[in-house]
């Protein structure tokens, strides 16, 4: 006599790893776990004292899982650690020697005054903020930035509004006489669309080197209302006016709210494309932190996977395969590069073999068969005609960073970029992301904390 198969149940999803996590309503460490359904993707965590929690954080499983097993690389380390190991990630940040990425990029918040009250801002800055951090302090804090990192690649000048300091222009030549490749100034543009002096003397010190980062989320006063609490879309064009006078580097940088603004992507990819000043765009979902309470995640929240697929549908320029994760932080961030030809733009990382950018290793570029695009490429990638050198420079071009070697005839003016960087809150926060965070943010004590632990574990606690 046949025994009777046993009908099991099962779960109505994938159980496809498991991590760490801390409760969003006590921050306590907890275990996690990586669940796929209907080709979207949760993290659920359970708190003894809150219990469950489940929450977006791909809604393309394919995406994710390609980030996860394709797209990694080894970490490279900073040239020291700050803080030893003692209570475990996300406790012992400064680096310690648990974290597994360098600083591609440090913010130094060098004020907390600013002359916009936002509603998305994380520091909680405003006018009602009035200190700014001395000068002495300030070069600390970069000292403390090059003896991580040797010759950091990005320090970004943030706030607040930074270019409200009154010692400024003392801090700009004090980050520019440190080996610092590129100085970022993050920036609300007001004080550029009002002050011309001021830019001018930006233009005077050297553009080399230096690029402005500048809040454009929008070109419709509406959402820049409930965004930013003001009607910008005048003041950020006339910003723009003066740094094309000038030619000084611009990066538009656009806080992204879902239903608000992210029908917007296409139009502002095409506007950046439309100004000569700007080299890229860069879309930042908004976070669970500072003034900002995200109630729903599923209804609310941006995903990596989503603002990269409505890059693709609304741009009309790049296809999924052009926007590829950045291998030191795939889970978080994402890229898509091309070229300008004068009317023309050509977008290129979709024609890039992955193992150049995971590997770093000597690879043939696989170009497409148009001869035209394949001479673009082989002049811009590469000073001479060995394939090992063509794909060093093209390793240096395509990071998440400002930073290219191409011959005289192609430089950093022809090359469009748009990058999608997420941050995590205590809601999405997975410390196994969190170990590969790139993005920086340094302490007056030396230490260089990852920007998503500090906003949800150190800010307001700053030594």
């Amino acid at each position: 006599m046949e025994t009777p198969a046993v009908s099991r149940k099962t779960r109505p999803y994938l159980f496809y790893d498991t991590t760490a996590s801390v409760c969003s309503t006590c921050r306590e460490r907890v275990e996690a776990k990586i669940l796929i359904k209907d080709e979207r993707v949760y993290l659920e965590k359970w708190c003894p004292a809150h219990g469950f929690e489940r929450v977006l954080i791909s809604d393309d499983a394919g995406y994710y899982r390609q980030c996860r097993e394709q797209w990694i690389k080894p970490p490279e380390l900073p040239q020291r650690f700050a803080t030893a190991m003692q209570r475990g990630c996300p406790w012992d940040c400064g680096l310690c020697p648990d974290h597994m990425q360098h600083a591609c990029l440090t913010v130094l918040e060098i004020t907390e005054h600013c002359n916009l009250r936002c509603p998305v801002c994380y520091a909680e800055s405003g006018p009602e903020r009035t200190r700014h951090r001395p000068l002495a302090e300030i070069e600390r804090m970069l000292d403390a930035v090059v003896a991580a990192e040797g010759e950091p690649d990005v320090v970004q000048l943030s706030g607040g509004e930074p270019t409200l300091h009154p010692q400024f222009f003392e801090i700009l030549a004090a980050a520019r006489a440190r080996p610092i490749r590129h100085i970022m100034i993050n920036t609300n543009g007001l004080r550029i669309a009002r002050d011309p002096a001021f830019v001018a003397r930006l233009a005077e010190e050297d553009p080399r080197g230096l690029e402005i980062y500048l809040q454009f989320d929008s070109l419709d006063d509406r959402a820049l209302r409930e965004l930013r609490g003001a009607d910008l879309a005048r003041i950020h064009r006339e910003a723009l006016d003066r740094l094309n006078e000038y030619g000084l580097s611009t990066t538009l940088v656009a806080t992204l709210k879902k239903g608000l603004n992210d029908h917007e992507i296409g139009d502002l990819i095409r506007f950046g494309l439309s100004q000569p000043c700007v080299r890229g765009v860069t879309f930042q979902p908004i976070e669970d932190a500072g003034r900002v309470e995200l109630y729903d995640g599923e209804r609310h929240r941006l995903t990596v996977s989503e603002i990269r697929r409505k890059i693709t549908e609304q741009s009309g320029l790049f296809t999924l395969e052009g926007v590829v994760p950045v291998p030191c932080n795939p889970d978080t961030l994402a890229m898509a590069y091309a070229l300008r030809l004068g009317d023309e733009t050509v977008p290129l990382t979709r024609y890039l073999d992955r193992d150049i950018l995971v590997g770093g290793a000597a690879n043939t570029i696989a170009f497409e068969r148009d001869p035209r695009l394949k001479e673009t490429l082989f002049r811009l990638f590469s000073t001479n005609h060995s394939p090992e050198a063509q794909a060093g420079c093209l390793s240096e071009l395509l990071c998440c960073l400002p930073r290219v070697e191409a011959p005289a005839e192609l430089d950093y003016r022809n090359v469009f970029r748009v990058l999608i960087v997420q941050f995590m809150d205590a809601a999405t926060l997975d410390l196994r992301a969190l170990k590969k965070s790139c993005v920086q943010i340094v302490q007056p004590d030396g230490r260089l904390i990852p920007f998503e632990a500090f906003n949800v574990f150190y800010r307001g606690r700053e030594s």
